[in-house]
C-alpha cells in the first residue's frame, strides 16, 4: 500500500474500499461547491459509486498507471489527490486533486501538490509534472501558481461541465525548474 508523509499534520495514502464512505461523504457534503468544478459529480451518487472508483483507482495503481490517494490531515480524510495519468514513455504526471470545503484556506493542497511533485521527481525520476485547472477556478489555479509552475497554455473547451464546455488553463514544472525553485 502506498503510503506518503508529507509533513507532521499531512499524508496521503492510497484509497482503499474502507474509505468509500467518508469520501462519499464529503462528496455529499460539498457536492455543490464540487459541481462548479469538476464533472463526475452526477456519477457519483451513492457510496457504491465511490467504492466502484476506489475499485478502479486500485487497478489503475496496481498497472503502475496512476496514483489516487486520500488527503490525511490531522488524522482525517479530508479529500482526495494524485497521479490521474502517469504517462511512463514521456515521463509526465498529471495531477488532480479535490479538498472537502471545509478544509479549504489551511494550505493543505498547495503542501499536497508540493508533496507529490516532489515525489514525481524524486522518487519516480520524471520528467515533467501537469496541473490542469477550469480557466475560471482561481482557487485551483494559484496551487501550480504558488508553487512556481509555468502556465503553458489554454486547452479551449476541454471539459463538458453538465452544461457548459470550460477551457482547461495548462501548468507544468520540469524536474530541472523544480530543483531550482525550491
Amino acid at each position: 500500500m502506498f503510503l506518503y508523509k508529507i509533513d507532521d499534520e499531512l499524508s496521503l495514502k492510497q484509497a482503499e474500499l474502507n474509505d468509500a464512505e467518508r469520501l462519499f461523504e464529503l462528496t455529499e457534503s460539498g457536492r455543490e461547491y464540487l459541481k462548479m468544478w469538476l464533472p463526475w459529480l452526477d456519477f457519483t451518487v451513492t457510496v457504491d459509486d465511490t467504492r466502484e472508483f476506489i475499485k478502479g483507482s486500485m487497478l489503475g495503481y496496481a498497472e503502475n498507471r496512476s496514483l489516487t490517494t486520500v488527503i490525511i490531515y490531522k488524522s482525517e480524510i479530508v479529500g482526495t489527490a494524485g497521479f490521474n495519468n502517469i504517462n511512463w514513455s514521456n515521463k509526465t504526471a498529471y495531477i488532480g486533486y479535490w479538498l472537502g470545503h471545509d478544509y479549504q484556506g489551511k494550505g493543505i493542497m498547495t503542501r499536497v501538490a508540493k508533496g507529490l511533485t516532489d515525489y514525481a521527481f524524486q522518487l519516480l525520476k520524471l520528467n515533467k509534472v501537469e496541473i490542469r485547472a477550469a480557466e475560471e477556478n482561481k482557487k485551483s489555479r494559484s496551487i501550480p501558481e504558488r508553487l512556481g509552475f509555468v502556465k503553458e497554455g489554454r486547452i479551449r473547451q476541454a471539459e463538458w461541465l453538465y452544461d457548459h464546455y470550460v477551457d482547461l488553463i495548462v501548468y507544468g514544472v520540469l524536474a530541472d525548474e523544480w530543483d531550482k525553485h525550491q
